[in-house]
C-alpha cells in the first residue's frame, strides 16, 4: 500500500489535541494513528510532514514538526466546510531520491482522490517530488515558488537551490509555466534572471510585490503547485535566526499570499519548506496554513471556467488588434482571452487567462499587458 511507510502521528500530539477545545482545528481533524488509517474520501486537505533536509547539503537529522502541529491544531477554524486529515510523516529514505519517490507516490494518490496535499518539509527540493506527482495525471503544470532565490542555476551543488532547473529540463516535461514571487536581486545572478525572461517565465522582485501585493493574485490563481520557502520571510517576522534574513516578506504579507493560494480554484498542492526546529517559527507556519485553508473555503469554483454568461465582457480596441477581457460577476476577478495555437501555429481555440484590473487599465491606455505577451510568445517558441 502507498501509505504503509508513513509514520503515524505521535501519541503525544493525539493527547495534546484531545485536551483542546471542541471547536479547535485539532478536534475536527482525523489522524493517522498506530491503530487507524483513515479513508481519504470526503477530505479536502491532507497534512504530511517530510523529515528530509539533505537537499540543503546538510546531514540526515530529525526535524521536529510537533511544535507546528500543536500551534496549528490549537487555532480555531473560520466558517469552514472543509475537512482535514493528518497522514503523519515521511521519514528520510536511504537516499534523497528514495524520499522523492515516497513523496511523489503519496502526492499522486492524493491528487487522484481530489485531496490537496499540505506538505511541510525540510529542503525545498522536495517540491520536485510534488511536481513529479502530477506525471500520471498527464496534464501541464503551472508552478509558483515564493522564494528569495529563483533556484534555476543547474551547476549548484545544493539541490534545494537548483531543483527548478531539474523540473525545467527533465522528461517528462509537464511544466507549462513557472513564476517566482519575491526574489531578491542580490541573491540571484543576472544569468538566472535573464534565463527566466528568455523562457517567458515570470519573476517578481520582492519590492515590486510588497508595493502591490495584489499583482500576485492572478499568478497564484493560475497555479497548480505553490512552494513557499520560509527563507523568503524576514527573520524578525518568521522568528527563525538560524539563517538571518534582514529582508523579506513580513507575516501579514506571507499570510496574504497563502490566502491567495488557497482561494485559487486551480491550486491542488501547497508546500512550506526550509523549516527549522524552532518553536518561534512554528507560530507563523501555523498561521500560514490557517490562511491557506481559509482561502480554500472561499473558492468560487470559477475554474474550469463556468459559462461566459457569468462574466461581463469588455472589448478593448488597440491599434493592431483588440483584446477581450472578462470580469466575474461573482468574485470581481478578471481574465483576458488568449488563443491556443496548434503545431502549424494556427489558432485552435480561445482560453481565458487570469489577469488583473490593472491589465485592463493598461489595455485602455493602448498598452498590451506583459502577462498576455508572455502567454502568446511561449507558444510560438
Amino acid at each position: 500500500m502507498i501509505y504503509d511507510f508513513l509514520k503515524p502521528v505521535s501519541n503525544d500530539i493525539i493527547e495534546f489535541v484531545n485536551a483542546l477545545p471542541n471547536h479547535s482545528i485539532g478536534r475536527n481533524t482525523v489522524f493517522h494513528t498506530e491503530d487507524f488509517f483513515p479513508e481519504l474520501e470526503g477530505f479536502s486537505f491532507a497534512l504530511i510532514t517530510v523529515n528530509e533536509i539533505r537537499g540543503n547539503n546538510q546531514p540526515k537529522i530529525d526535524l521536529d514538526f510537533s511544535y507546528i502541529r500543536q500551534q496549528f491544531y490549537s487555532l480555531f477554524p473560520g466558517n469552514w466546510n472543509s475537512k482535514l486529515v493528518d497522514l503523519g510523516q515521511i521519514e528520510a529514505g536511504n537516499s534523497v531520491e528514495d524520499t522523492y519517490f515516497l513523496l511523489k507516490n503519496v502526492v499522486t494518490d492524493l491528487l487522484k482522490n481530489k485531496v490537496i496535499p499540505l506538505v511541510l518539509g525540510g529542503s525545498q527540493d522536495l517540491t520536485y517530488a510534488i511536481y513529479r506527482g502530477y506525471d500520471v495525471l498527464e496534464q501541464m503544470v503551472n508552478f509558483v515558488s515564493i522564494d528569495s532565490k529563483i533556484d534555476v542555476v543547474s551547476d549548484m551543488v545544493n539541490p534545494s537551490e537548483s531543483f527548478i532547473s531539474r523540473i525545467i529540463m527533465e522528461e517528462p516535461n509537464n511544466l507549462y509555466n513557472f513564476s517566482n514571487i519575491g526574489y531578491q536581486t542580490y541573491y540571484n545572478s543576472q544569468e538566472e534572471i535573464d534565463l527566466i525572461d528568455k523562457m517567458y517565465f515570470e519573476a517578481y522582485r520582492l519590492g515590486e510585490v510588497v508595493n502591490n501585493l495584489q499583482i500576485t493574485e492572478p499568478i497564484l490563481r493560475d497555479a497548480d503547485v505553490v512552494s513557499l520557502d520560509l527563507n523568503s520571510i524576514k527573520s524578525a517576522d518568521s522568528g527563525s535566526f538560524s539563517k538571518y534574513n534582514p529582508n523579506g516578506f513580513d507575516g501579514r504579507e506571507i499570510c496574504a499570499l497563502a490566502r491567495y493560494s488557497g482561494i485559487s480554484d486551480r491550486v491542488s498542492s501547497f508546500g512550506i519548506f526550509n523549516i527549522d526546529n524552532d518553536f518561534k517559527e512554528s507560530l507563523l507556519i501555523a498561521q500560514i496554513l490557517w490562511y491557506f485553508c481559509e482561502g480554500f473555503n472561499y473558492r468560487m469554483n470559477e475554474y474550469p471556467y463556468i459559462s461566459k454568461i457569468s462574466y461581463f465582457k469588455y472589448i478593448v480596441p488597440l491599434e493592431e488588434q483588440e483584446l477581450i477581457f472578462y470580469k466575474s460577476d461573482r468574485s470581481d476577478r478578471w481574465w483576458i482571452e488568449t488563443e491556443v495555437f496548434g503545431d502549424d501555429l494556427s489558432a485552435e481555440r480561445k482560453v481565458l487567462f487570469p489577469c488583473s484590473y490593472s491589465d485592463y487599465e493598461l489595455a485602455l491606455s493602448n498598452i498590451i499587458p506583459e502577462r498576455w505577451w508572455r502567454a502568446i510568445k511561449k507558444q510560438l517558441v
